[in-house]
């Protein structure tokens, strides 16, 4: 007979109910014990150097009883030598740490109703029962049980003291201000007096109000004023040094005059960009939709970085897409050129695409790169201003405000941007145009890759420079001899007609001496040679008045400081209009 302490046929014991009776199972208990342990201790540890070093006390507890963990901040905030005190005497934190239980009441409610609650302010009792007043920061931990919280406290006295100073000395400046007023019931001459020189007040104050709104509405002018003045040493500076990289200087001085170049171009990059996220972020930046060729502003992208990818070695592709889009082609190139910018900056090998498709109800006009990458982490920090996602052992490149005026233009135009990247592998960003903008799209990419165009031969080109500054002369003349035009250069029409005798294409600033503008310098040769000349407009003023006054005239319009290859490819467009008339 079995006796009843027998496990007879049941195959259950008391090792089974604790988990010891298999062998299997022991083995798959204790790894995950040990794991939690471990856990547990990595937790424990993060918290401990917070709670020993804080200058503010933390602590855990409970709402129910006392305190369950605190630091050696809180302890002295309380009064008490050591946290050990302070845990085993205070058990109740309703009647031993808070003033006040109706407080501590109203805590506990708004803890349960919402889970936290910051920088409330409190009175804690201290351990000889005089009060501190408080700034207490509580987060409710129902992971560890029903009213376990975790709390941040900040010493205020002083902060109070002040308040209560202040207060005193609000009420007794009322006391003075009522003695003084019954002091000056019979004084009417004096109250008079003073009643007008408030309203005299009252009117600067209102003049001064109008004046600021007339220098905010005015912020454009002074804008574009700067823009120009600043813009034009760093334009002659630019060329005169674009022209120095064309010779055949010495190994060590062609170095020095790379890296006054790259100096040069930071700085303009640099203003530029601050003057466009400037207007951006005052909404003085407005879009001019017209209707765009996509095909043409592509073509033109992609003439602009065609020398960058051969001097860069690199591999790139353009598929240009076909149709019409109505958007501000100005602002949609300033988005593209600065996402090509990027690609060809943070790419050292491989290669960058530049390309147009239909994709769902958008245009989408993307470049692809076989660059450093973005990691996934990073990906919403980069559209912030002065963010850059730098490699390893990188060194800075720009200011980081490239993407921050994509993003702004972006909106300014109601299109998306998109982006893409695998770490180390490469980059896509790209721009979707709402079909409902575009017309004659193809349904898909080209077949046939765009040839990208050979570097243009200016030889025998005779170009025309009028600009009212010295400088810019000079350093105009020399980039294009260097390219073997034939260069006259005038400070104005009547100069420049005075000096030459023919010419096939017009190079003018904008703002000319005399309050005269290049857009006139243009139509006064054309008409003293009768003959439309191709022509195109340089300028520093980077105003909307100013880009729609050109634009309205037909007119290719070239940002100061000039870049050598925007320059090129400016010329190459107006050789183009120009073949006809040479055949």
């Amino acid at each position: 007979m079995k006796k009843p302490s027998d496990s007879g046929d049941t195959g259950y014991g008391i090792g089974d109910l604790l988990g010891l009776g298999s062998q299997s199972v022991r083995k798959n208990y204790y790894p995950a014990l040990q794991d939690r342990i471990e856990e547990l201790e990595k937790e424990r540890n993060r918290y401990k150097w917070l709670f020993e070093n804080a200058l503010h006390g933390i602590f855990q507890a409970n709402l129910r009883g006392g305190f369950v963990a605190a630091n050696p901040a809180m302890a002295r905030m309380c009064g008490y030598d050591s946290v050990e005190e302070l845990i085993t005497r205070v058990v109740r934190l309703r009647e031993q740490l808070f003033c006040g239980s109706g407080e501590f009441d109203v805590i506990r409610q708004e803890l349960l109703d919402h889970g936290s609650l910051s920088a409330r302010e409190a009175r804690l009792r201290r351990a000889d029962n005089t009060p501190v007043h408080v700034a207490i920061t509580l987060l409710r931990r129902p992971d560890l049980g029903p009213e376990v919280v975790e709390a941040f406290v900040a010493d205020i006295t002083e902060r109070h003291q002040a308040r209560e100073k202040l207060r005193q000395l609000n009420a007794d400046l009322e006391r003075r201000v009522e003695e003084r007023t019954d002091e000056l019931q019979n004084a009417n001459v004096v109250l008079r007096y003073q009643i007008e020189q408030r309203e005299k007040v009252e009117q600067e104050l209102v003049v001064a109000v109008d004046a600021a709104r007339d220098a905010n509405e005015s912020k454009d002018k002074y804008l574009a004023a700067a823009s120009h003045d600043l813009l034009q040493p760093l334009n002659a500076a630019r060329l005169l040094v674009s022209a120095l990289i064309d010779s055949n200087l010495p190994v060590d001085e062609s170095r020095l005059v790379q890296r006054v170049q790259r100096s040069l171009e930071s700085a303009e990059d640099l203003l530029a960009d601050l003057l466009d996220i400037s207007k951006l972020d005052q909404k003085a930046m407005q879009a001019d939709y017209v209707h765009t060729d996509i095909g043409a502003l592509m073509r033109g992208l992609a003439e602009e970085f065609e020398p960058l990818a051969e001097n860069a070695e690199l591999n790139f592709r353009v598929r240009v897409g076909v149709g019409r889009v109505r958007t501000d082609p100005r602002m949609l190139t300033r988005i593209l050129r600065n996402l090509l910018s990027n690609a060809f900056r943070y790419t050292a090998e491989g290669g960058v695409l530049f390309a147009a498709r239909k994709r769902g109800p958008n245009l989408e006009i993307g470049v692809w790169d076989t660059g450093i990458g973005i990691e996934k982490a990073k990906l919403e920090d980069i559209f912030r201003e002065f963010q850059q996602i730098l490699p390893k052992g990188g060194s800075r490149q720009g200011v980081g405000l490239g993407l921050a005026i994509v993003e702004r233009m972006a909106r300014v135009l109601r299109c998306e941007i998109r982006v893409e990247s695998v770490y180390g592998r490469g980059s896509c960003f790209s721009v979707l145009i709402p079909l409902t903008s575009v017309a004659q799209l193809p349904a898909g990419l080209p077949d046939r890759e765009t040839p990208m165009p050979a570097s243009s031969s200016f030889g025998g080109l005779q170009v025309l420079v009028i600009d009212n500054e010295e400088p810019v002369q000079e350093s105009m003349r020399a980039l294009l001899a260097r390219w073997g035009c034939q260069v006259v250069t005038a400070g104005s029409a009547a100069s420049a007609m005075e000096y030459c005798q023919s010419t096939d294409i017009i190079l003018a600033d904008f703002h000319l001496d005399n309050e005269l503008t290049g857009c006139e310098a243009i139509h006064t040769v054309r008409r003293h040679f009768d003959r439309d000349i191709p022509a195109a407009v340089l300028t520093a003023d980077r105003s909307d008045d100013t880009r729609r006054l050109i634009t309205a005239q037909y007119l290719p319009i070239l940002n100061k400081p000039v870049k050598p290859n925007r320059l090129r490819a400016l010329l190459t467009s107006l050789v183009a209009s120009l073949n006809p008339e040479r055949d």
